[in-house]
């Protein structure tokens, strides 16, 4: 082989190896993405839209700090959601196949063929530097694509496309009749017929209060219902937009119910609401001042409005915003409430520790007072009327760390008084205000008075193993019953013992003694209580000589027997534990045939 050809078929061989490179480095590449219809077109950068119906007026939007706005064919609040939904749509519309203007010139009847000689819809958007004109044709023949027209091409899409485009204004118009978190306001009133009523706050998450017709605590919770109820009212139906209409026939010339929203020298917002439409008293006729339309409402959720002054009015006599740390009272006696360091709370100047389970039950009743009848502006002289000049109960609550004297009220949570003048019926009245309020009794009757109610209920707290004897009295006859050790006893008088087990069991828990409640102390009619030197004595001797003693009485109304112990060197009444009344019962009880 000579030199010439070996050359020739070595650059053969290179040409070959260089096409084969190229063919499958361009064989590989990824297959381009799909070709968009509106590939410039960015949804959050348009500005205005307008749809041109077939038929009909045409609807125009426009962006206004980010939220859209209808201009044409009246000016009203946009549905953002719908706008976005048709914009963000057409931003990533994908052609099925596509119809190129080169080919449509060889078809005269294509306008026709295509549904764009008359389009369903003609929609314009524009953006900065970028303007589109969508024509929206016929269904292609299965109902499933559209036909639509961009720039002298024709291009064939889904036809899902068709249910983003408002067939009248209606359709995008805002069906929120107000939008309170975007509302800024500090003043409400409320006008229901002749009747009205203002409410005022000092900030944003500030309690409300009334302000006319007088100056009172809101009930804020029915308040914060009642303006969520008015935040979820849909437009139903918009009815008219005359400006120059007559608004009677809607009950709108002077509205039946008017609310207005306002904050310093901003106009305020006001809605209006009229009659029934004709036939169908689940709807309302409406109106937000300064735009022309009149809509249709939900009746029903407007009904908080509608209602009294008083329904208006915070019915709880307390709505306190700290927890107190020190309550005065008094009552049958003066004591106060302390909350120790460790959460505990003490019974002052007594020293005792206060019952936990008392004490919660003593703030949830306090919490829990409700008016049941508002007496307005009760003065001085009336006072008596509702026993109310010499009360028969006052808590004033204090917060922590008051280094104030006793009757400053800026250190004051709460200052409560009770009274009462006539059976079933109590008072009660906050220094802090003008008004007295009825309350049932029973809740007056729910609230401790002494101090020896609110003491711990643990009566003692003894070992079993200090157990020197059991000694019990009753009915003139005596028993004795020694401790040998752990679940070992001997009775010392004549008789049998019935269950050491059990007996060991009872004992431990008269060490441990709780009362199920304080009922009195100190000198008492002790036949009240069915207490009588014949009747049940139980006696715990200890081995270093000290006695524990129960006296029981009769039943109380709770089913639980009375029982006294000495305590401090003072007489106590208790209410004892039923399951360890039934266990005395069993196994400390003299048998009736022991002599």
């Amino acid at each position: 082989m000579n030199g010439k050809s070996t050359w020739f078929w070595l650059v053969a061989a290179v040409g070959l190896f260089g096409f084969i490179f190229l063919y499958e480095k361009q064989a590989h590449k990824a297959p381009p993405g799909p070709v968009k219809v509106l590939p410039e077109l960015k949804a959050e950068a348009v500005t205005h839209v307008q749809v041109r119906p077939a038929t009909g007026l045409a609807i125009q939007a426009e962006r206004t700090n980010g939220a859209w706005e209808l201009t044409q064919p009246q000016s009203y609040p946009a549905q953002n959601a719908s706008v976005e939904e048709l914009l963000t749509a057409l931003e990533g519309l994908t052609p099925a196949a596509v119809i190129t203007g080169r080919e449509l010139r060889g078809n005269t009847n294509a306008d026709e063929e295509y549904g764009l000689a008359t389009p369903q819809a003609t929609i314009t958007v524009q953006q900065p530097g970028y303007h589109a004109v969508v024509q929206i044709g016929a269904k292609t023949a299965p109902g499933d694509q559209v036909f639509l027209r961009v720039v002298g091409d024709v291009f064939v899409v889904d036809a899902g496309i068709l249910k983003l485009i408002p067939a009248s204004a209606d359709d995008w118009r805002d069906t929120a009749l107000l939008d309170l978190k975007g509302l800024a306001f500090d003043h409400l009133s409320v006008t229901n017929g002749a009747k009205a009523v203002q409410f005022v706050r000092g900030a944003t998450n500030a309690p409300w209060r009334l302000l006319y017709p007088l100056s009172a605590r809101a009930d804020n919770y029915k308040l914060r219902d009642a303006l969520q109820r008015l935040e979820s009212l849909r437009i139903q139906q918009f009815i008219t937009d005359d400006a120059k209409g007559d608004l009677e026939p809607f009950g709108l010339q002077t509205p039946d119910l008017q609310l207005a929203f306002a904050q310093g020298t901003n106009p305020p917002v006001v809605l209006e609401f009229g009659k029934n439409p004709t036939n169908d008293a689940r709807l309302v006729y409406a109106r937000r001042a300064g735009r022309n339309a009149v809509v249709t409402v939900a009746a029903d959720l407007l009904a908080a409005w509608r209602g009294k002054v008083n329904d208006f009015r915070d019915p709880y006599l307390l709505s306190l915003k700290a927890a107190p740390a020190r309550i005065d009272v008094r009552g049958m006696d003066t004591f106060s409430l302390e909350q120790q360091i460790n959460g505990a709370w003490r019974v002052l100047p007594q020293g005792h520790a206060a019952d936990p389970e008392t004490v919660r039950d003593m703030l949830s009743a306090l919490n829990s007072l409700r008016a049941s009848e508002f007496i307005d502006v009760v003065i001085e002289p009336d006072l008596p009327n509702y026993g109310l000049t010499s009360p028969v109960l006052r808590y004033t609550l204090l917060p922590a760390a008051t280094n104030s004297a006793a009757g400053d009220t800026n250190a004051v949570l709460a200052d409560l008084s009770f009274g009462t003048n006539k059976t079933g019926k109590a008072f009660a009245r906050r220094t802090d205000e003008p008004f007295v309020y009825g309350i049932a009794a029973g809740d007056l009757q729910r609230l401790p008075s002494a101090s020896w109610q609110m003491r711990d209920r643990e009566v003692w707290s003894l070992s079993t193993n200090d157990i020197e004897r059991v000694v019990i009295h009753q009915q003139g006859k005596v028993r004795q019953i020694k401790r040998n050790g752990p679940y070992s006893w001997t009775l010392t008088t004549p008789g049998s013992l019935k269950n050491e087990l059990g007996l060991e069991e009872t004992v431990d828990g008269l060490c441990h003694l709780t009362a199920a409640s304080w009922v009195a102390c100190g000198a008492t009619n002790r036949a009240q209580y069915g207490l009588t030197d014949k009747g049940l004595q139980i006696t715990l001797e200890l081995k270093n000589g000290d006695k524990k003693t129960l006296d029981f009485g009769s039943a109380a109304s709770s089913g639980r027997p009375y029982a006294e112990v000495t305590l401090e060197g003072s007489p106590w009444i208790l209410e004892f534990p039923l399951a360890l009344c039934r266990d005395v019962a069993d196994y400390l009880i003299i048998p009736a045939d022991v002599p």
